[in-house]
């Protein structure tokens, strides 16, 4: 399912999206009532995996990444409702991001990321050569900074436009060699540690108390979404009142609870649709194992967003990255 348009954007399933990052998977949850477009490339040699994206729709990610391995990366351009732990992102950021937990963000519509997935000691070594007289990697500072205008953060610029220029133009013409993987770390490297107090973004007491509400919300939805669920469970489980778990869900979101609910439900059986047998499983176990049980109504919503049945799906085979 990519079906090319005129703004060089595709409509790629989600299991494809979702597995750009190769290593670990990385799950999404739609906000938007349109379906996933967006242009998002992969190249992989025995030192790392690089990566660039764009997508012209708002969602929800999640994943974590595997002991040993280490995430940097720029995000060239977001929208100001993206966030990550519920620290806003912005246009112009770097990140690092370690193997500690499952990292929870947003992108909104427009948003355009580059990103290098290397060992984690390579990471440990690079910063060992820099600051040989501090050998704890600071990690929190190093999460996500702005970059200013100063040579240093040109220089990182540069190299990360040339790696996404490098994995648009030729994504499957093997191994990156002419990719400089030492220059790009230290560039990154140099940039974090040299960045200033204010290019740090921090996160609000009330922005954090949105956060942890929502996420502890979503984590009942998941534990239960084979059944009904109702909002009064999900105030229980976020500890909240009604008023303060929709004015959570509208300022981290953009939705509320019982949209982003039916969101969560119809993503995940679009991707167990993506990577289920149909000789083994039904669209009908599929969408009861989710908690839709209208199914008239399901393939009605699916076909909105997704642009084909859930049986077309199903009937599909699995992408072959997935298998």
């Amino acid at each position: 399912m990519e079906i090319e348009n005129d703004v060089g954007l595709q409509s790629p399933d989600l299991v494809t999206l979702c597995g750009i990052l190769k290593v670990c998977e990385l799950e999404l949850v739609l906000l938007g009532k349109q379906g996933p477009r967006a242009h998002a490339d992969s190249i992989a040699s025995e030192r790392a995996i690089y990566f660039t994206g764009e997508v012209n729709f708002a969602f929800r990610g999640r994943f974590a990444l595997p002991q040993g391995w280490c995430l940097f990366g720029f995000l060239h351009h977001t929208s100001e409702d993206s966030w990550c732990h519920g620290t806003s992102l912005g246009s112009g950021m770097a990140f690092t991001v370690f193997p500690e937990g499952i990292s929870e963000f947003v992108l909104g519509s427009g948003s355009r990321i580059t990103g290098v997935l290397v060992p984690q000691q390579r990471v440990v070594d690079k910063y060992l050569e820099l600051s040989p007289h501090q050998p704890d990697v600071p990690v929190r500072a190093m999460s996500l900074f702005t970059l200013s205008d100063d040579e240093r953060a040109r220089a990182l610029r540069a190299k990360i436009d040339a790696v996404r220029d490098r994995v648009l133009q030729a994504p499957n013409e093997g191994a990156p060699h002419d990719i400089d993987l030492d220059g790009l770390l230290e560039s990154h490297l140099i940039a974090a540690l040299s960045a200033r107090a204010e290019d740090r973004p921090a996160c609000s007491r009330g922005r954090r108390t949105h956060y942890l509400a929502v996420q502890r919300a979503e984590e009942f939805m998941r534990r239960n979404l084979r059944r009904d669920i109702y909002i009064t469970e999900l105030c229980n489980a976020a500890g909240v009142s009604e008023r303060a778990l929709r004015y959570a869900f509208d300022d981290l979101l953009g939705v509320s609870p019982n949209r982003y609910l039916s969101m969560l439900r119809l993503c995940t059986a679009c991707k167990n649709l993506t990577l289920s047998d149909a000789s083994r499983r039904s669209v009908k176990s599929v969408a009861l194992s989710c908690g839709l049980w209208d199914l008239s109504r399901f393939a009605d919503h699916y076909r909105r967003v997704f642009g084909e049945r859930p049986r077309d799906t199903l009937m599909r085979a699995p992408p072959f990255e997935a298998a």
